[in-house]
């Protein structure tokens, strides 16, 4: 039998562990950006066109490199910052494995640009596919630019399944701030299709996140600081009422590296444990710094997952270390038993004997005298009233007639209470029509085979649903004007969410007077909206089209309409009367869908009369 076992050649190999490192450009730009930190760059740019398919760069003014170095920082496992195998265990660069750079060289054309200090000119050099095309000196400034065009140019399949241009836009922003976020020392500016998205300069930690998510973040965040033998604690927590239902502002790093842990999100929840609105999350930007020895960072491909020694104690300081925090800056309510000190005894005072209080009594006071007198007058008073009232008495009663035999009684109405009818009153032939609520959740209505039962919000879901879609199509909803405009402040991110569905969420009744840097104003809003629940719907909104991650051929208006129609329908729990109730059950059955909500949960539920019979046997 012939041997069939082989070595993979080199471009192959190189193309399976892209898929392991490149996932979609937002990997790309993670990677170089973290290069750029590690050459020790004061500046960095990220340029994007169309989402990163068509171009990433990163330019640095870091340390550079050679032209052996530029050569050989293609090789798969090339790096400069693993000597011996214990050197693992004590990492305190970004990138170390030496896989970003050759996986991205087998799947894009790459084209580097670096120079040192030390050299007077340059190294061009041009990849694709992992060979190299052309090497030519250069005239460049200190540092290093990377450009990586035509991603899964090789693997079509790949390329194929990138999201639409939005969605990918929107990942390759999360990334660019997880890094900016880590390190407010540096520069970054972020050019997407020629236009200045971010331009964030050097600063700390704080100035940083006002910088990316608003200037309105300042007056939401509280400080933590505490620092342990075992882990250093630092950052911000944003104050419970100012939480979201989505987890956008939630960054964890350990030793300035971006890290997802759902252990350490669960001491966060317990920290907050009842200052939360049921469904809210936390909003928090937290700086661990432990050890290197003591967590190991090479679990997972893409480093976002670290492991630590003694998770327990991290857990249990992080935890305390925020409800600290949120005690001290008068977050969380709480009882003081401290003495006030202004209720010492003043010093002078303390070594004097008490003097005992003089009480004068009035000995000539008799109020039963007083009383007497005033009961004479009243008796007088009411004496004369009364003979002055019998004198008079006949005349209360001219006018009236004296034959009462002619009353006719039945002109007589009498006042009692309104009749409602009674409770059991026709009811065999008003069964059928009979509907109420069960435990403010559900619909219950008799039908001939047995009992409907209808879940209220996910009817409501329905019925909203296909209203906005058809406000949208038609374009014609109707807006209620508001007196006085809205201003609401939103993120740089966001507000480009906004704007992108702007002519949809206009067609739905909303009306925008402008977009400003990091506010929009609102003068209508639809009528079916109340004012103060405008942040949350379009809060909500924002955070579905984030988390959402649609195909290519997604429709944009379907995402709309799911997530106004959640925000705005009815919620479980609220009490309907039997107007409403009927009013919904006759909606939802004009729906072309009744049976199915907008995100595919059962609507309706039918229990037959012979399912019923056999729970008695």
């Amino acid at each position: 039998m012939a041997d069939i076992i082989q070595l993979l050649p080199d471009h192959v190999a190189n193309q399976i562990a892209a898929g392991e490192v490149v996932q979609r450009p937002a990997s790309l730009v993670k990677e170089l950006l973290e290069n750029a930190i590690d050459a020790k760059a004061t500046s960095i740019k990220l340029l994007i066109k169309d989402a990163g398919k068509t171009l990433v760069q990163v330019i640095d003014n870091g340390i550079g490199m050679t032209k052996a170095d530029a050569q050989f920082c293609f090789e798969r496992h090339a790096t400069s910052k693993i000597k011996i195998a214990e050197d693992l265990f004590n990492i305190h660069t970004k990138g170390f494995r030496g896989e970003a750079l050759a996986s991205i060289a087998a799947i894009a054309h790459v084209e580097l640009k670096t120079k040192t200090e030390k050299d007077e000119i340059g190294t061009h050099i041009t990849i694709e596919g992992s060979s190299i095309i052309s090497e030519t000196p250069v005239v460049v400034p200190v540092g290093s630019s990377i450009s990586v065009k035509n991603l899964f140019y090789n693997i079509p399949a790949r390329r194929n399944f990138l999201k639409s241009n939005p969605v990918e836009t929107r990942h390759i922003i999360d990334e660019f701030h997880r890094v900016a976020l880590a390190h407010p020392n540096v520069e970054f500016i972020l050019i997407n299709n020629e236009s200045t998205v971010f331009n964030l300069p050097p600063s700390n930690v704080r100035q940083r996140i006002v910088n990316i998510l608003g200037a309105k973040t300042n007056e939401k965040l509280v400080p933590v600081s505490e620092e342990t033998e075992i882990v250093k604690v630092d950052g911000f927590v944003v104050k419970p009422e100012f939480s979201k239902k989505s987890r956008g502002e939630q960054f964890f790093f350990v030793n300035n590296r971006f890290i997802k842990s759902s252990y350490l999100h669960h001491a966060i929840l317990s920290a907050f444990e009842g200052l939360l609105k049921e469904g809210n999350q936390p909003g928090y930007f937290l700086f661990l710094y432990v050890d290197p020895q003591t967590i190991d960072i090479n679990i997972h491909p893409t480093k976002t997952e670290i492991k630590f020694d003694d998770e327990h104690a991290i857990y249990a300081m992080l935890r305390a270390s925020i409800k600290h925090s949120l005690g001290q800056f008068s977050i969380v309510p709480s009882l003081d038993f401290n003495k006030d000190p202004e209720m010492d005894t003043p010093y002078d005072l303390s070594k004097k004997s008490p003097i005992a209080p003089t009480v004068e009594v009035d000995k000539n006071f008799n109020p039963f005298q007083e009383n007497k007198n005033q009961n004479s007058k009243f008796n007088t008073f009411t004496s004369k009233n009364t003979v002055s009232n019998l004198n008079s008495w006949e005349a209360m009663y001219v006018g009236l007639k004296s034959d009462q035999n002619n009353t006719d009684f039945d002109s007589i109405e009498f006042e009692s209470d309104k009749v409602t009818g009674s409770l059991f009153e026709n009811e065999e032939n008003n069964s059928n029509n009979f509907i109420f609520q069960f435990q403010n959740k559900y619909i219950m209505s008799p039908i001939k085979s047995g009992i409907m039962f209808i879940h209220q919000n996910l009817a409501h879901q329905r019925i909203l649903y296909e209203g906005i879609l058809k406000n949208i199509t038609v374009k014609e909803a109707t807006s209620q004007q508001l007196l006085f405009p809205l201003q609401l402040t939103f993120s740089k991110l966001d507000l480009e969410i906004l704007k992108s569905i702007q002519q949809q969420l206009e067609h739905t009744g909303f009306s925008f007077s402008s977009f400003k840097e990091d506010t929009i104003e609102i003068n209508g809003i639809p009528v079916a909206v109340k004012e103060n629940e405008i942040k949350n719907i379009l809060d909500c909104l924002v955070s579905d089209i984030r988390t959402e991650v649609p195909d290519p051929g997604f429709s944009q208006n379907d995402l709309l309409a799911k997530s106004l129609a959640k925000s705005l329908a009815v919620k479980t729990g609220k009490a309907l009367n039997e107007a409403e109730l009927e009013h919904l059950v006759h909606q939802l059955f004009a729906c072309k869908e009744p049976t199915k909500s907008p995100t595919n949960q059962s609507v309706l539920m039918i229990l037959d009369a012979s399912d019923i019979d056999k729970k008695f046997i």
